[in-house]
């Protein structure tokens, strides 16, 4: 596979910062913000990554994660399975001994990806007005160190996502269910509030990146 480090990617940005989700948040971490996606999420907060972007080679990004220090690399987007070499660069990465995590919105197939890579998937409720986007074979391919994320901006989404949880008894299937509040529209202690009353054995999570950068900068020193 060595002669597939000159294959192309569009990148967005690559950083280190504090990881601000999953069961990984509060360790440092290294992104890789791939450009592009094929959704329109009413609540993104990274439309910036829907187009543009600079050309680098997987070689070039590996040297920049290598440089950057540390053993966590997130591979995020816009949605990094939009370009296919997506999960050659995650390949490499694993070789070199990164533990490596893949955010997806679940609406691109994830069996593509090497099984080591830890990938959280991000389950489109509907007031995201992509629900009708998700690849819902996905489910099928978890494996036990994967997480689900559901980010919920108000009850409807919250009792869908429940729905969900149960139907595809989801907690056997992975290493973590996420419930997350849309950021700036449904108030961290309403959903806290909720998964208590109904007794739901998830991760509550807030994107706890934007408390220590309010002001919205991606993150700490590169």
């Amino acid at each position: 596979m060595d002669n597939r480090l000159n294959e192309v990617l569009r990148v967005t940005e690559i950083f280190k910062s504090i990881q601000g989700e999953s069961s990984w948040a509060g360790l440092p971490c290294v992104f890789v913000r791939l450009t592009g996606c094929p959704l329109r999420c009413s609540y993104c907060d990274t439309a910036y990554a829907y187009e543009g972007g600079t050309e680098m080679t997987i070689g070039e990004i590996i040297e920049q994660c290598v440089g950057l220090g540390g053993s966590l690399v997130e591979v995020t987007g816009g949605e990094p399975l939009f370009q296919e070499a997506c999960p050659v660069l995650v390949h490499y990465l694993l070789e070199r001994r990164f533990t490596v995590l893949v955010e997806t919105s679940g609406a691109l197939p994830i069996t593509g990806l090497p099984r080591k890579a830890i990938r959280i998937m991000d389950l489109k409720c509907p007031g995201s007005g992509m629900s009708g986007k998700n690849h819902w074979d996905n489910i099928e391919a978890l494996a036990p160190h994967d997480e689900v994320k559901f980010v919920i901006g108000d009850r409807a989404d919250y009792e869908w996502s429940r729905d969900i949880l149960k139907k595809y008894n989801l907690k056997d299937r992975c290493q973590e269910v996420l419930f997350a509040p849309a950021h700036g529209i449904l108030e961290p202690q309403v959903l806290a509030e909720w998964i208590l009353e109904d007794a739901l054995e998830v991760r509550f999570q807030l994107q706890i990146h934007k408390h220590i950068w309010p002001e919205g900068r991606q993150g700490g020193p590169a």
